[in-house]
C-alpha cells in the first residue's frame, strides 16, 4: 500500500474565540487592582491611549470628537517629521558616553527598592544562637534542632528520630551523628531562647517553659496534672482532685489563658491581603445608591492627535498601518472595560435589590440566592455573573464583603417571580423570600449562644426549638454541624461555674 500526499477539501464549522471577545473575558475576571495595573500596562504600551489626570471635583474624560468630522492637514505630517528629527537629535545626544556621571544599573536599583522580607522563626532563632558563646558541636546541634521547629513553634519531632535522621545524612559527630545527649542539652538551649515556649514538644511543655517561676502555684499544678480535664471543662472534679475551690480554679485557668499556645506564631510571615472594593453601596436619601469604584478605567481615551494622523492623506503606509492597529487594540481596551462596568453595575444592582433586608438588618436576614437568580434578572449568562464576581468586593453599610458572600444556600422556598432589568435602570421590588440563608442560620446560632444563661448553655436541642419558634426549620444533626464549624463547643464545654 502506498503512502503519498493527495490535495483535498473538506468542509467543517468550529467555534472560536474572536482576540476582543477572549479580551473582553479577560477583562470582566479582573478584580480592581489587578484592572488598574493591567491600565498602566497598556498605556506603556499603546502610544495612542492616554490618561486624563481629574480633579476631585471632574469626574468625566474629555470628549472625543467622532472620526468623521476630524479635518485633514497636511502639516501633521510635517509636526510629526520635525518631532521625529528632534528625538533623533534627542537619542543621538543621549547616546554619547558620559564619563562624569557613572551609568545607571536598572537591576541594581530594583534590588534596591524592594522591601526585605520579614524574618523567619528559624532565622530569629538563629540570630539568637550566633550570639551565644556555644562550643562547635553544641552549635551544630541547635541548628539542627532550629531546623526541626514547625511554624507554630513546636518541635514535632523526637530528639531520637532527629539523631536518626542525623545519622542517616552522615552529619557530624560521634558515627556520622550527634549524640542523644548533646542533643538534649541543645534543646534546652533552645528553649531558653525567644519567644518563651518555643521549642516544646507538646502544649503542657509549651505552657510550662513560659511559667517563669512568679505564677500561682495551682496554675503549675493545673498545667502539670489536670491540663486535659481543664479543656474538658470539668472544673468540679479539678477543684475535688487538687482540694481547692471552684473560684481558685478559674483564677488558675485565667492566669493560664494569658500564655501563648503558638508562640511561634508571630513569625509566620502571613500578611493580611489589600482590598479595594469594586462596588460601593451608599444611603442616599434614604434609599441604596450603587457606585462603581473607577480611578483609572473612566479616564483613559485614545489620544486625538493619532485619530487625525489616521484620517490624513499621504505619510508613510507602515506608520498608518501601525497607528490603525494600535487604535483597534485601544478601541477593543476601552470597550471591554465599559461592558464589564456595565455589567457589573447591573449584577450589584441586583444584589441590592434582593439583599435588600441585609443592608438594613445585618447578616441575619440574608436571603438563599442562586447566582441563576441574578443571572435570569440581569439578562446575562450564569457563567458571566461567575466571572464578574470573581475576587471582587462591595462596601456596604456592615463593612466589606466578598461579592460571592450574598449567594447562599438555604432552605426550600416559594419560588419567587423573575424580571428583568436588562433595559430597566433600576429593580423593582421582589417577593419576599421565605426562609433564611445557611450563613444568617449560622448567625442566628452564634447570637442565641453570645446570649445563653453561661451557668446553664443551650443544648443542640434548646437550639433548634429557639430557630424553629423564629420560624427557621433545621434539624439538630445540622446545628451541631455549624456549631463545630463555628467553632463554638458543646453545651458541658460551655458551662460556667
Amino acid at each position: 500500500m502506498s503512502m503519498e500526499q493527495v490535495p483535498s477539501l473538506r468542509l467543517e464549522q468550529r467555534l472560536k474565540l474572536a482576540p476582543q471577545i477572549i479580551q473582553s473575558i479577560e477583562i470582566l475576571q479582573l478584580p480592581l487592582l489587578a484592572l488598574e495595573q493591567r491600565i498602566n500596562q497598556e498605556l506603556v504600551e499603546n502610544p495612542v491611549l492616554e490618561l486624563r489626570q481629574v480633579s476631585p471635583e471632574e469626574e468625566t474624560p474629555p470628549a472625543e470628537e467622532p472620526l468623521e468630522e476630524r479635518t485633514t492637514e497636511e502639516t501633521d505630517f510635517a509636526k510629526l517629521d520635525e518631532l521625529a528629527e528632534a528625538w533623533e537629535d534627542y537619542f543621538s545626544y543621549a547616546s554619547r558616553p558620559r564619563p562624569s556621571e557613572p551609568a545607571e544599573d536598572k537591576k541594581f536599583q530594583a534590588i534596591q527598592n524592594t522591601p526585605a522580607p520579614a524574618p523567619s522563626l528559624q532565622d530569629y532563632l538563629t540570630m539568637q544562637m550566633n550570639l551565644l558563646n556555644l562550643e562547635a558541636d553544641l552549635r551544630t546541634a541547635v541548628a539542627n534542632i532550629i531546623y526541626n521547629i514547625d511554624d507554630n513553634g513546636y518541635l514535632r519531632y523526637s530528639i531520637e528520630e532527629i539523631a536518626a535522621s542525623l545519622v542517616a545524612s552522615g552529619g557530624a559527630g560521634e558515627a556520622g551523628g550527634i549524640p542523644l545527649e548533646k542533643l538534649e542539652e541543645a534543646l534546652k538551649v533552645v528553649q531558653g531562647l525567644d519567644p518563651p515556649g518555643v521549642g516544646a514538644r507538646d502544649l503542657r511543655e509549651c505552657l510550662l517553659l513560659q511559667m517563669s517561676g512568679g505564677e500561682p502555684t495551682l496554675a503549675r499544678e493545673i498545667v502539670e496534672d489536670r491540663l486535659e480535664d481543664i479543656q474538658k471543662n470539668l472544673y468540679p472534679k479539678v477543684a475535688r482532685a487538687l482540694g481547692v475551690s471552684i473560684e481558685e480554679v478559674k483564677e488558675a485557668v485565667e492566669f493560664i489563658g494569658h500564655l501563648n499556645p503558638y508562640p511561634g506564631a508571630l513569625f509566620s510571615g502571613q500578611s493580611a491581603p489589600y482590598v479595594l472594593p469594586d462596588v460601593i453601596v451608599e444611603v442616599q436619601d434614604g434609599e441604596y445608591e450603587v457606585r462603581l469604584e473607577e480611578r483609572l478605567s473612566s479616564n483613559i481615551f485614545i489620544s486625538p492627535y493619532y485619530r487625525r494622523l489616521l484620517d490624513s492623506r499621504g505619510g508613510d503606509s507602515k506608520v498608518r498601518s501601525f497607528v490603525r492597529k494600535k487604535i483597534q487594540g485601544a478601541r477593543w481596551l476601552i470597550e471591554a472595560i465599559e461592558q464589564r462596568r456595565t455589567t457589573l453595575f447591573k449584577i450589584a444592582k441586583a444584589l441590592v435589590e434582593f439583599q435588600t433586608d441585609f443592608l438594613e438588618k445585618g447578616v441575619a436576614y440574608l436571603k438563599p440566592l442562586k447566582m441563576q437568580e441574578v443571572a435570569d434578572a440581569t439578562g446575562v449568562h450564569v457563567s458571566t455573573v461567575s466571572r464578574a464576581i470573581s475576587g471582587k468586593y462591595i462596601q456596604t453599610p456592615f463593612g466589606i464583603y466578598e461579592m460571592k458572600f450574598f449567594f447562599a444556600g438555604g432552605p426550600a422556598r416559594r419560588p419567587r417571580a423573575l424580571i428583568s432589568i436588562s433595559e430597566a435602570p433600576s429593580l423593582p421590588l421582589r417577593e419576599e423570600a421565605k426562609g433564611d440563608s445557611w450563613k444568617a442560620v449560622k448567625y442566628k446560632i452564634s447570637q442565641l449562644v453570645d446570649k445563653e444563661d453561661k451557668k446553664n448553655p443551650l443544648s443542640d436541642e434548646e437550639i433548634v426549638k429557639k430557630l424553629r419558634a423564629e420560624g427557621t426549620q433545621i434539624a439538630r444533626r445540622t446545628v451541631a454541624k455549624y456549631r463545630r464549624e463555628l467553632g463554638i463547643p458543646s453545651s458541658r464545654r460551655r458551662r460556667e461555674y
